[in-house]
């Protein structure tokens, strides 16, 4: 059974002082990279994602000089901008897969997206015969949401690494993460990630979805 580790936006615009910038965006990056030194060879796959949006344009309405924090947000992760890198405290050596979303028009789930060859990820996935996902990174309630909403679309049992997401409001987040869960996704800290059943309910010891990161603003 093929496993991968789908990384989500921990991009500089989107952690501590960024143009949209979460609170705890940082210590997704840190414990992200934890894991990876640790577990890496534990995946088949690890592809991570980046917005990288266009210097021109609104984006397909996703930028505003007004925004509503809904549909529209201030310019971030411009295409080749420092905004875009990623997080310096995330060690990509380990990712098999970089995805690019956004271009030119909005993309919240990874799976918008594709790698400078244009795969895509629901191709990568279906090409190493991927059963089972965990997803880490940013934000819980947006892109995260949509990229595990799209994993668990495409067939792959999707497992939220609690510990290692983080979301712009509690209330907001707290909901995403139950209706992952009601649509299949386990919650499971990193910490329980080898000890997760493969199919059911989060086991007991799951992060309850009114403790998840908050206060911040990416989309």
């Amino acid at each position: 059974m093929s496993r991968a580790l789908l990384i989500v936006d921990v991009q500089n615009d989107f952690t501590e002082e960024g143009a949209l910038a979460v609170v705890g965006g940082d210590a997704v990056a840190r414990g992200v990279t934890a894991l990876l030194h640790e577990h890496a060879a534990d995946y088949d796959v690890i592809i991570a994602s980046r917005d990288w949006h266009d210097a021109t344009g609104d984006n397909g309405g996703h930028f505003s000089e007004v925004p509503d924090y809904v549909d529209s947000w201030p310019v971030h992760c411009v295409a080749g901008t420092t905004g875009a890198d990623y997080d310096p405290l995330l060690d990509t050596a380990s990712v098999t897969h970089h995805v690019r979303k956004g271009q030119g028009k909005p993309a919240y789930s990874m799976f918008e997206g594709v790698t400078e060859t244009d795969e895509t990820v629901a191709a990568i996935l279906s090409a190493h015969s991927v059963l089972t996902a965990d997803v880490v990174g940013i934000a819980t309630d947006h892109c995260v949401r949509a990229s595990a909403s799209d994993a668990i679309a495409h067939g792959v049992h999707v497992r939220i690494l609690t510990d290692l997401v983080a979301g712009v409001g509690a209330e907001s987040s707290a909901a995403a993460l139950a209706e992952l869960a009601h649509a299949g996704a386990e919650l499971v800290p990193s910490a329980d990630r080898r000890d997760a059943p493969a199919e059911g309910t989060a086991p007991a010891g799951s992060a309850d979805v009114s403790d998840q990161p908050s206060d911040g603003s990416a989309e």
